[in-house]
């Protein structure tokens, strides 16, 4: 790749603890394309912002961090990633709550308001495309297979559920921080059996999907134009338990998988996305989820893809 003589930044909104970002910012730095990297958690201390509209003109103004600045008008793209969220520890109750969304419809507003800039992707996009049920019912629209899915907070219909589909699992409709006894712990996906459920499964809801038989899990990474795919083989039902025990295997896209992820991307406004299916006797796959800003750097040492350069050709290029 030559290296760029244009001197628009690429702004990655980030946790200081992304290896991802990390990975991408690399090839940036060795294309000379300026990055300007910051979290929202560095709001107000680290980060300051102005910005102008109006008088006929669009939005205009400068970003500043500690080490770098950024002319609003003139950002190329925007990698938006796994950003901590504001945090105003000096400030109690509702001062702080104030202070937060203040900073998330100012701050935030802005940087979902750039104008001639590549989104990878729109922060509001991505808020639309993580809600699970979207999900199923785009992928079902898109031509996609999808297991028979139930989201209830209702215990006899999970029970029925359950023994009309014989293998069930359980996962989590968000993911999110959970303790037991100080220690954190994940909540994987597991199967389930009718006597499991309870009462409590009335407290909120819950999703419960017939298990899909499967050969293996298949990952399918979206950069732009550019796709890859990865097999993953595991003895777990989910291969997230243990990555030590997965075996990673290169495979082409084919066209008709390809054709339909477009479709799904269009249909949430995305450019990029991390696929995940099950791929069942009948070499069928059936679609589990896509995650809008999911993590694929652990994939590319063991596969030697080449991920972040196409992210990288991505967020250089900005706006064609």
């Amino acid at each position: 790749m030559t290296k760029t003589k244009d001197k628009r930044p690429v702004m990655v909104v980030t946790q200081a603890d992304d290896m991802t970002a990390d990975l991408v910012i690399a090839e940036l730095h060795f294309r000379n394309v300026p990055v300007v990297r910051f979290d929202s958690a560095d709001f107000p201390h680290d980060l300051t912002m102005s910005a102008e509209i109006g008088d006929g003109c669009g939005l205009s103004g400068q970003l500043a961090t500690a080490t770098r600045e950024a002319d609003l008008s003139a950002v190329r793209s925007l990698y938006y990633r796994r950003p901590s969220g504001f945090a105003f520890s000096g400030l109690d109750g509702q001062d702080a709550r104030f202070a937060t969304l203040q900073a998330r419809y100012g701050l935030g507003g802005v940087l979902a308001s750039l104008s001639d800039c590549l989104y990878v992707n729109h922060p509001h996009a991505i808020a639309d495309a993580e809600f699970k049920p979207a999900q199923l019912s785009t992928a079902i629209a898109s031509g996609f297979d999808v297991p028979p899915t139930l989201i209830t907070n209702d215990p006899d219909k999970a029970r029925r559920f359950v023994r009309d589909h014989r293998r069930v699992v359980y996962k989590p409709l968000r993911s999110t921080e959970y303790e037991i006894n100080g220690t954190a712990v994940t909540v994987w996906t597991q199967e389930v059996s009718a006597d499991e459920i309870d009462d409590r499964v009335a407290g909120t809801m819950h999703l419960f999907q017939r298990a899909v038989p499967k050969k293996y899990d298949l990952r399918i990474t979206v950069a732009g134009d550019a796709m890859f795919a990865v097999q993953i083989h595991s003895p777990l039902l989910d291969w997230r338990q243990d990555y030590e025990q997965i075996e990673y295997r290169v495979m082409q896209v084919p066209d008709k998988i390809a054709d339909k992820i477009h479709l799904y991307l269009d249909h949430f406004r995305l450019v990029s996305g991390c696929f995940d299916f099950a791929i069942d006797a009948d070499d069928r796959p059936v679609f589990l989820e896509c995650n809008p800003n999911g993590q694929w750097a652990w994939m590319q040492a063991p596969t030697g893809l080449s991920m972040a350069t196409a992210f990288a050709d991505l967020l250089e290029m900005g706006r064609s």
